[in-house]
């Protein structure tokens, strides 16, 4: 086995779609993954439209169509007034998604799929590893330490290092990277079957301070997933379902919803949602996926956010490995690439957060937008990823 050049900790969506690009490049790759395979994790369960480029990009798009993920062609969002907004994916204002669609599809299914990818590619996976701290000389991140499903220490060493163990991220922990916000929420999530007519779009039911969505992941098993504030969660942490139950009875547009609805798993809850992650000081590490931060799953821009991280970050390690520097300046292109890519999708992600956190700016916003559908479909465009929110101003006035 030679030396590798970059060594991906963690085979999610970010990391498998990390170490696909770059061995599609010709560089030695190593993959290490704490889980023994895919398994359930906790998550809204949505890809945007755009989420679908990099995954026919990856080779992984027919096989998650072939595998019964759910097209959805739009939103539908129930304002605290009952005010009702159904927005459609497709091209606005010269823009268009890859597919006038996002995908509604299992974690399981999903992380399955593009690890069989990595199996696909001359790719060392070894799973049922657990990085534990990173492995610094001279100010670089030279390798990672770790231990095996025996319990034995490992310590693996490469070029550079991906972290992609997502939001609980060792890496970033070890290196001080990662942070508390001010935003402090709590998910609860479960799956529901019998809610009628719930195929095609995705269901937001806006209700301050608590939202909550419904994703259709099969012809009758629905993503459930209700957000609330972290503070109002905790007191009940012993008893959960018990708060999990009388919250969806104050959401009254979302209960009425789910009057035939029968939940079928267990609830699951993470939280708090948000945090922070800093860049590096050290040379030879990059974050990518959730290990690099997160804010709100209000716009469903996790799983887009990781792939097109993944496609960023083999940008710059390609061009960084070639010219044979991997210093924190080197990679310091991946960060400016990554602000470019998402900074202006985040204020958007923010102003709506401070319209959905307040009840009567949530009520006259759904109004307006109910009246203007045009305006609205653009609005999902940059939700989904293919409308660029510095168009939104023209679009505005056009």
């Amino acid at each position: 086995m030679r030396a590798a050049d970059v060594l991906v900790v963690g085979a999610g969506p970010a990391g498998a779609a990390t170490a696909i690009l770059l061995a599609e490049q010709g560089l030695a790759v190593t993959v290490l993954e704490r889980g023994p395979r895919a398994r359930p994790k906790v998550c809204g369960e949505y890809l945007s439209p755009e989420a679908g480029r990099v995954l026919d990009r990856l080779g992984a798009l027919k096989v998650l169509d072939a595998g019964g993920a759910v097209a959805l062609a739009g939103m539908r969002i129930t304002a605290p007034d009952g005010t009702v907004l159904t927005g459609r994916y497709g091209a606005v204002g010269g823009f268009r998604p890859y597919r006038e669609q996002a995908i509604g599809v299992s974690r399981a299914t999903l992380d399955g799929a593009l690890l069989d990818r990595v199996r696909a590619q001359p790719v060392d996976l070894y799973l049922g590893v657990r990085v534990t701290d990173v492995v610094v000389e001279h100010g670089d991140v030279v390798g990672v330490v770790g231990v095996d499903g025996a319990g034995a220490r490992v310590e693996m060493r490469a070029r550079v290092v991906v972290a992609a163990d997502g939001r609980a991220s060792a890496i970033a922990h070890a290196l001080g990277c990662r942070h508390p916000h001010r935003l402090a929420r709590m998910a609860l999530v479960t799956y529901v079957v019998g809610v009628p007519d719930c195929r095609d779009v995705g269901e937001i039911f806006v209700d301050p301070p608590d939202y909550a969505i419904l994703n259709p992941l099969a012809p009758d098993r629905v993503n459930l997933s209700l957000v609330v504030p972290l503070a109002h969660a905790v007191p009940w942490r012993s008893r959960l379902e018990d708060f999990f139950a009388a919250r969806v009875k104050q959401l009254p547009h979302l209960a009425r919803r789910l009057a035939c609805a029968r939940r079928v798993a267990p609830l699951s809850s993470m939280g708090p949602l948000a945090y922070r992650v800093t860049p590096p000081r050290e040379g030879g590490v990059l974050f990518v996926g959730d290990a690099a931060g997160f804010y709100d799953p209000f716009t469903g821009e996790g799983i887009f956010t990781a792939l097109r991280s993944a496609e960023l970050a083999a940008d710059t390690l390609v061009t960084a490995l070639r010219a044979d520097d991997v210093s924190a300046a080197a990679l310091a292109a991946y960060g400016r690439a990554r602000r470019a890519a998402f900074a202006d999708k985040e204020r958007v992600t923010r102003a709506l957060q401070a319209l959905i956190g307040r009840r009567r700016l949530a009520n006259l916003a759904a109004r307006w937008l109910a009246a203007r559908p045009r305006l609205l479909d653009t609005l999902l465009g940059v939700i989904g990823d293919y409308v660029p929110p510095r168009a939104l101003p023209r679009l505005l006035l056009s």
